[in-house]
């Protein structure tokens, strides 16, 4: 009788039920997408070079449902960011296509980064993608949050601040570059001594770099020698 019994090994765990994509090529189009900014209609062109045939709608398809799967994840990982008593933050603007709007021209959206410091024992960094630059994005991400909030002087973090929830804290890298644009402009001595003033503030954090092991109270008392 046990001749006459076919047993079948368990098929792979798939991201997408039934479906004829594996992992390691969802994982290649996201990352061909998001990582490497190579658009569905190019890389459908790149499967078509190597004789797979993949439409656009197909290849959009496995980004939604992939989208699905990794919420929570992503979920999980605002959290964690959330959880710090610092956070960087900035905005960076993309351009982006909508199929099927009237307007065929591109449109720009901005992805707001919310990271970790990198002294943090967890290294993390959330991507919050918003179709503008309204404050308002930022108000309701960090809306309950409180703590320091390193960024530039965008008017869009002012109303977290206003509140009295979080303390901002200026970057170093974007009050430089207003030094450096008036050195470069106009050869100001003025400017010169503020960039050699911070150049040596960065010869201070990359001392601190170089000792894994301090802790914040070690790290204040160094930069306050």
């Amino acid at each position: 009788d046990q001749c006459d019994t076919l047993t079948q090994q368990a098929m792979p765990a798939y991201v997408i039920d039934k479906g004829i994509a594996s992992p390691e090529l969802l994982s290649h189009v996201l990352v061909s997408k998001y990582a490497d900014h190579l658009p569905l209609y190019r890389q459908r062109l790149i499967y078509q070079r190597a004789g797979i045939d993949l439409s656009r709608s197909t290849l959009s398809d496995w980004i939604g449902r992939c989208g699905v799967e990794l919420e929570p994840l992503a979920n999980a990982l605002k959290q964690v960011v959330l959880q710090q008593r610092v956070i960087h933050a900035d905005e960076t603007p993309v351009t982006i296509m909508r199929m099927g709007d009237d307007e065929k021209k591109p449109k720009k959206g901005y992805v707001w980064a919310y990271a970790t410091t990198q002294y943090n024992p967890v290294q993390a960094v959330i991507y919050d993608f918003q179709d503008s630059r309204s404050g308002q994005h930022a108000e309701e991400f960090l809306n309950g949050w409180q703590g320091h909030l390193v960024c530039d002087d965008y008017s869009g973090y002012k109303a977290r601040f206003k509140s009295g929830d979080v303390i901002e804290v200026g970057c170093m890298a974007h009050a430089r570059r207003k030094f450096h644009e008036l050195h470069v402009t106009g050869k100001s001595q003025i400017a010169e001594q503020a960039l050699l003033m911070i150049q040596k503030l960065y010869a201070i954090e990359a001392e601190l770099r170089k000792k894994t092991d301090s802790t914040a109270e070690h790290r204040r008392e160094y930069r306050q020698q």
